[in-house]
């Protein structure tokens, strides 16, 4: 099987014109759904999406290969497009994508497919060979490039690989979460690069068809150094007491350079299985700072904790707007049958939020055994009273007791490994988490909790209207970073203490700013490229469905003019929300929630304020194009 036995030409298209990533993956799919490759296209498009958030797949150098491996998948499959003009696919160099590659696998034990994928992602290494794929004027071209490019590496005898009379002096492991792409690119970028500086090497390749090239005991007792660029977890014990540099796949493709000369150095860190500290610390290829680690750990908690609040909080605030409409309630969201049920089962998905949220920031810390220990420890929180601060500290201290737990039981005998997931994990730490919560936490962040909540209640028209206006604000600062981040945090927190209003002054913050880009972008014209224009189109869609990074291609490209005017124009609207005592249950959602928001036409308002506010200040700030 070759590589054009997956492509055919109705699964390719030439110089396309796409305007952001969504299209171009929605294009990608229709392409091959086209080739019959298909069971089910909306399902296999949720796969390819679902990979997409776990890293995207723009690996850089103009090139993209989303994929997917799924039951959707009927045979095979590859469909291709040509992006001359580029589309910014948020890829790792930050580059727009010109080429695209989607691969369609299928869930199932025949992984003959993945040696011509393997293939594929080899020879789109060669730079040469990618130019002449983008500037192919027919299919029929493409077509044969891929084909002779494909004999020309495979077909041929290959030489033996470069190797020391004691073994490859380095060796490494590469591994992507879904094994078809990045796995064999960085595999090949590798080898590439240690060809050209006269260093043997040898890659093992964790692929979704299994380990290939496996690396022997006897090559890696002999290497200098192993290089592990890996988005996946490795078996590891085997290089115990070695010289290891542990990187992501990304830094395979694009750092081979730096990774090989670490590799040979003799600086690199030593790894011990058993837990221990290694020598040298971090590689410097990729040290990642302590604030950067626990704002991961505090984003993981948050990204498997939204679900549960807003469903939960779009039922609760459902059973309210149902009694709303019941004349006479004495309750809202008790009072009738149908209201009732949408308040029960909304109460008991929120319920869920302080233990979710504590015990995957444990997880991300401790891996799967401190999973258990944060839930306890969330919800201790929540029925001790120290509420959101107190699961995130749960988290934190659940997953570094589990860390401490590991080096401690490393000390017991081989023969009782098999309790300490079971029973030494959960039994220890979670005696030692409702101590350390109940005794020591709870206590004084419950009465903390209570004073802001008190604060918060207390607090006049004045005071409110200043806290939106500096909360909009943030939203804007960023639009998707930490500053976004930490006001987003504080709206969900505050659901839980009853501050509603300020959730919906979060909300409108967000909403903003690519609104604000859309209406600048069609009152304005003369003052945006006919591709801004275009991308302004979407961030009407992206704004009523606060989605606030649909404003960061126009931010990145003109932060001066367009950061100032986006956060001026979302600290009015979060301040008018405050004014007007606009309140929502739900954290997510935009214009789509807003029926069941309390004042949802001051919200609306407010948000047309917001955004014309920003899209005269960039019309004023903004200069126009020359002609």
């Amino acid at each position: 099987m070759r590589i054009t036995d997956l492509l055919s030409s109705n699964s390719i298209e030439l110089d396309v014109k796409v305007s952001n990533k969504q299209e171009a993956i929605d294009k990608l799919v229709e392409l091959m759904n086209n080739s019959g490759k298909l069971n089910d296209k909306e399902e296999y498009k949720k796969a390819v999406l679902s990979r997409e958030e776990l890293s995207t797949t723009g690996i850089g150098d103009g090139i993209a290969i989303p994929h997917a491996k799924t039951t959707a998948v009927k045979n095979a499959g590859l469909s291709s497009m040509v992006v001359r003009d580029g589309v910014d696919y948020d890829s790792l160099d930050g580059e727009p994508a010109h080429l695209f590659f989607m691969i369609a696998a299928p869930d199932g034990e025949n992984n003959l497919h993945l040696e011509v994928l393997a293939r594929l992602s080899t020879i789109l290494m060669d730079e040469e060979f990618r130019k002449k794929l983008i500037n192919a004027e027919s299919k029929e071209e493409f077509l044969k490039l891929i084909d002779q490019k494909e004999t020309e590496k495979f077909d041929e005898p290959v030489e033996d690989k470069k190797e020391d009379k004691n073994g490859y002096r380095v060796l490494a492991v590469t591994a992507c979460p879904t094994g078809i792409a990045h796995t064999y690119m960085a595999a090949e970028s590798l080898e590439n690069k240690a060809k050209d500086m006269g260093i043997s090497i040898k890659v093992e390749t964790n692929g979704s068809g299994g380990a290939k090239n496996v690396l022997t005991d006897e090559e890696i007792k002999n290497a200098d150094c192993i290089i592990i660029a890996a988005d996946k977890n490795v078996y590891m014990d085997r290089f115990n007491g070695k010289r290891v540099i542990q990187t992501k796949v990304a830094n395979g493709i694009h750092k081979a350079e730096e990774l090989i000369n670490e590799a040979v150095s003799g600086k690199a860190p030593i790894y011990h299985a058993s837990g221990e500290k290694s020598e040298g610390g971090a590689s410097d290829i990729e040290k990642e700072g302590i604030g950067h680690k626990v704002y991961k750990y505090l984003m993981n908690g948050v990204s498997h904790m939204l679900p549960f609040v807003i469903g939960g909080g779009i039922l609760i605030a459902l059973s309210f707007l149902v009694d709303s409409r019941a004349a006479g309630t004495p309750q809202f969201g008790t009072s009738t049958e149908f209201a009732a049920f949408f308040n029960s089962v909304g109460n008991l998905a929120f319920g869920f939020m302080l233990p979710i949220l504590a015990g995957y920031i444990a997880m991300s810390i401790g891996d799967r055994p401190a999973l258990a220990v944060g839930f306890v420890g969330g919800v201790i929180a929540k029925d001790g009273g120290s509420g959101f601060l107190g699961a995130l500290l749960a988290g934190f201290i659940a997953g570094y007791l589990v860390v401490g737990l590991k080096k401690i039981f490393d000390k017991l005998p081989d023969s009782l490994e098999g309790l300490k997931p079971v029973l030494l994990y959960p039994f220890f730490g979670i005696l030692l988490i409702g101590a350390i919560l109940i005794f020591i936490v709870n206590p004084p962040v419950a009465a903390l909790n209570g004073g802001i909540t008190n604060l918060l209640n207390s607090m006049g028209s004045t005071s409110k209207v200043l806290l939106g206006l500096v909360l909009g604000g943030m939203m804007a600062i960023d639009m998707g970073g930490p500053f976004n981040k930490a006001a987003y945090v504080f709206g969900t927190a505050s659901l839980a203490t009853g501050n509603n209003d300020i959730m919906a002054a979060v909300m409108i913050g967000g909403m903003v700013p690519p609104l604000a880009i859309a209406l600048a972008t069609t009152f304005f014209k003369n003052k945006f490229t006919s591709r801004e224009r275009q991308s302004g189109i979407t961030n009407y869609i992206m704004g009523i469905s606060f989605i606030t990074e649909g404003a960061i291609p126009f931010a990145a490209a003109d932060p001066l003019r367009v950061i100032p005017s986006c956060v001026i124009g979302s600290a009015v609207a979060g301040g008018l929300s405050m004014f007007f005592g606009c309140q929502t249950l739900a954290p997510h959602g935009g214009l789509f929630v807003v029926p069941v928001m309390t004042n949802p036409f001051m919200f609306v308002v407010s948000l047309i304020i917001g955004a014309l506010v920003g899209m005269v200040l960039l019309g004023v700030l903004k200069k126009p194009l020359d002609r």
